[in-house]
């Protein structure tokens, strides 16, 4: 029982959570706006750039898994590894952190790979993914200190406003957030404790997340490393030459908001739907843009890259066994 209330927990928390957020974000918006624009004055060309970054952000990280996975004895198709990254964005749609695990058993199906061994692998992905995405945030944080500066002294937040923080809608969304993130967390660590356990896969795990020492020719981890951020924050930043309320903004503005979207994808909701919106609206207002036309772009570009997403995972589901014959 305890069982089935955890999974549903897993299922609908991350459902309700992203949907409260996007109701409070939205609940005063006109959507005929957003559609006048995205029928009238989106620039779909510049758009069709951006998912062309997006695309390639999972092709490269497909590309960049086979290299560590060889290193560990393994050698599965190069299509394999790609379709694998494109089907886990669309399992974690439906099931929160489950598509890191549906690639290590697509893999395991297809190509006969230890499932704990590219579960390592995955692990150390997602440490290395911590350590860019910190390192962003700490230079986008000094070439943009004017900027938040500017922010704090403009809204008067000091220490004497800490009563009017504290009764805001905003922080109770942060709030929520963040202890959605632990529940979400505890369960998943009980979920790998257990299976962990139970397989007896532990050393199997290990030798994954160590793998990325000794890979050969460790420049090209790397640098297809570069290129996955690169591509994700190309995807987002081309992405504001679509709509001429945003064309203005720079590439420093870009960097500010990649970052503050980066984290609140973080929050466990499919694919960020809520916080994303939340950081990203609320950022771009620092920049001079009103909340209005936010609120548009974050709901149009969010709703097109989760599209590619489907589209992507649909794909790999076609591909994948088309593409391997099982005996």
């Amino acid at each position: 029982m305890k069982k089935v209330i955890s999974q549903i927990l897993k299922i609908l928390l991350p459902l309700i959570l992203g949907g409260v957020i996007l109701w409070f974000v939205y609940r005063d918006f006109d959507f005929r706006k957003a559609g006048d624009v995205l029928v009238y004055d989106m620039n779909y060309g510049w758009m069709a750039v951006s998912l062309v970054f997006g695309v390639m952000s999972h092709v490269f990280r497909g590309w960049r898994w086979k290299i560590v996975l060889k290193h560990l004895g393994a050698d599965p198709k190069m299509s394999n590894c790609v379709n694998a990254v494109f089907f886990s964005y669309l399992a974690n749609l439906v099931l929160l952190r489950v598509g890191e695990i549906s690639r290590c058993g697509i893999l395991a199906r297809y190509d006969g790979i230890s499932f704990s061994r590219s579960l390592g692998t995955v692990v150390t992905e997602r440490i290395i993914d911590t350590i860019c995405i910190l390192t962003v945030s700490a230079v986008t944080l000094l070439l943009q200190m004017k900027v938040f500066k500017h922010f704090f002294r403009e809204t008067e937040a000091d220490f004497n406003h800490l009563t009017g923080i504290f009764s805001s809608a905003g922080f109770y969304i942060i709030l929520l957030s963040v202890l959605s993130a632990g529940i979400l967390l505890f369960l998943l660590l009980r979920t790998l404790s257990f299976y962990e356990r139970v397989k007896g896969t532990v050393r199997n795990i290990w030798e994954g997340i160590m793998s990325v020492r000794k890979v050969e020719r460790p420049y090209r981890y790397f640098f297809y490393t570069l290129l996955i951020w690169f591509c994700y924050f190309m995807q987002f930043y081309i992405s504001f030459y679509c709509f001429d309320f945003t064309r203005h903004l720079g590439v420093l503005a870009g960097l500010v908001l990649f970052v503050g979207g980066s984290f609140a994808v973080l929050v466990p909701t499919p694919n960020g739907v809520g916080p994303w919106h939340f950081a990203v609206i609320t950022m771009m207002t620092l920049y001079g843009v009103s909340a209005t036309d936010a609120g548009i772009f974050a709901l149009i570009v969010h709703g097109i890259q989760t599209f590619l997403i489907i589209l992507l995972g649909i794909y790999a589901m076609a591909m994948l066994p088309a593409t391997n014959k099982i005996s």
